[in-house]
Formats: C-alpha cells, structure tokens, sequence
C-alpha cells in the first residue's frame, strides 16, 4: 500500500529537541530525522510560555523553515486556554483571548492556535479574517462550525455528557469540523476510540502524537511547560501524574490503529486537505503497517 508522507500537526518536538528552546540547527536536523521515518511536513507546536519566549521561538521557526520546507507553520497550543483543563500548561502565562493580547505574539506564521472558545474576547472572529486554523482545546464549553478543529478529542476538555453541551460532544457531532486524536494506547481508550471514529466522518479525522521532546531519546525526566515531567518507559507525566504528551510519533501510532482495526488510509491525506497542502511525497507499507520505502 501507497500513502501520501505523514503530517504531523500537533507536535512538541523528539529526539530531545524542544521547540519551546530548540535552536534553527537543533530543529532542522529533527526535521531529517523525521524524513527518514515518513513524516515529511510538521508544524511545530508551543506550548504555553512567556510572551517573550513564545516571539524568541516563533522567530528561530520561523528562521528553520527558510531552510527546510517541511516547517509547515507553527501551532500555538496555549495562552489563550481555559485554566479550568489546564493540563500540564502553566496558567501564569494564560492570557484573556482579545486581539490585543493575540498581538503581543502575532507572526503570520502562526498557522493553527488552540484556544477555549467559551472564553472568547473577538479574538475568533479576528483569527478567521487573517486564515488562521482556529481548534477547540482545553476548554469546557461546546463549540459550532465556526470553529475549523478539535484539539486532542477527549483530552483536556469537558467530556462526553447526555445533559447539555460539551467539548467533546461538539467534537464528534459537528462534521464539518476536524477533529485531531491521539491513538498512542495511553491518552484515549479503546472504546473510545471507536466511539470517534464511529462518529467522525472519514474526512475530518486528524491523526496527531502531541510527542514531546523526550520522545526517541534517552532522557527519562525533564523539565516542559515549566513542570517536571517523568517518563517510566510508557508514559511521560507530571509529578501529580497529569498526562504531558505522548511519548510516540505517527508511525508507530499508525501501526496500533492498524492492529486494532481502526485505521483507515485516507486519514492521511486529511491533513492535506486541511491545510490546503501539496503532497511532498510517498510511503510503501507492508501488510502490518511496516514502512517498506520512503520517497
């Protein structure tokens, strides 16, 4: 079997590299590594920061992408969140979502910003005039088509519920709104699982890792989002044992949908559709989900 090269859309950074402190070289060099695994595009997702260390990181990205077209745009998960599912974020640097704090750290390219819309200052509504991905995440109110995306469904939201609106609700029954997950066997359940891809049409399904910098590496504790994270060899948590990421890239996540029966290879070329991209090249798989050959 044939597919597009993977996107990743959501994605903290591997191998030891940070995008949050990394340097041009530092993430160039990850963007060959990721090549050789079968992800040819990403965008670099910060988490939340200082005003000051969110420009500085938005610049070197801004500065790598230059030199590697595989830096898609930037992901700006944070700042604008609600403190309520703040999950492993630092809410001293939360900021209330008007256009005016958004400014503060404007660059053109910012690409896709999560944010809490039941907390919304016009910041939304100022997003969509400039074409940036507006995405629903650690929130807890639900949300209608003018929002373009779901940040991890399940995760960092107010749940599925049988008595008013929620985040997740909103996620699975607004089709025409993308919806990232993260299949890594540790942030969503099977049952789960099943449940969103029952209810998501095949075209809006955004496969993400939400890796963290620890993944494919050494480093077993380590500081992100300014709390000490832990990972015991399966999963990477706070000292209060918060979930900070995951600890896996797309391949290997693809592999376990696949065992399980619930991947589908068209939720590859979602990405592209997203985000209007052009296809930057190929993967031959094996039966099992092996890659055979990157092009």
């Amino acid at each position: 079997m044939k597919t597009p090269l993977l996107i990743e859309q959501h994605f903290h950074g591997a191998y030891g590299v940070d995008f949050n402190k990394a340097g041009v070289n530092e993430i160039i060099e990850l963007a060959s590594k990721l090549r050789e695994i079968g992800i040819g595009g990403f965008f670099p997702t910060l988490v939340t920061d200082s005003i000051e260390n969110t420009k500085r990181q938005i610049g070197i990205i801004k500065e790598a992408s230059k030199l590697c077209r595989g830096i898609l745009g930037i992901h700006l998960e944070g700042i604008f969140i609600n403190p309520k599912k703040k999950g492993i974020h630092n809410p001293e640097h939360f900021l209330p979502l008007t256009v005016e704090n958004y400014q503060k750290i404007e660059d053109d390219f910012i690409k896709i910003v999560t944010l809490a819309p039941e907390l919304d200052g016009g910041l939304i509504e100022y997003l969509h005039s400039k074409g940036v991905k507006i995405q629903a995440g650690h929130c807890i109110g639900g949300f209608n088509s003018t929002i373009d995306g779901a940040t991890h469904t399940f995760n960092a939201m107010s749940p599925v519920t049988h008595r008013g609106a929620s985040t997740a609700l909103s996620a699975l029954i607004e089709d025409s709104v993308f919806a990232e997950i993260i299949a890594d066997g540790i942030h969503v359940s099977d049952e789960a699982l099943k449940l969103f891809f029952k209810a998501k049409p095949i075209d809006k399904v955004i496969l993400v890792s939400d890796a963290l910098p620890i993944t494919y590496s050494d480093i077993k504790e380590t500081t992100f989002a300014d709390s000490k994270i832990f990972y015991d060899g399966n999963r990477a948590t706070s000292a209060d044992g918060t979930i900070a990421g995951s600890t896996k890239l797309l391949p290997e996540i693809i592999k376990i949908l696949a065992k399980k029966g619930l991947f589908k290879p068209e939720y590859i070329e979602n990405i592209y559709n997203y985000h209007n991209l052009d296809f930057v090249g190929e993967i031959e798989w094996d039966s099992e989900f092996n890659i055979i050959q990157i092009k």
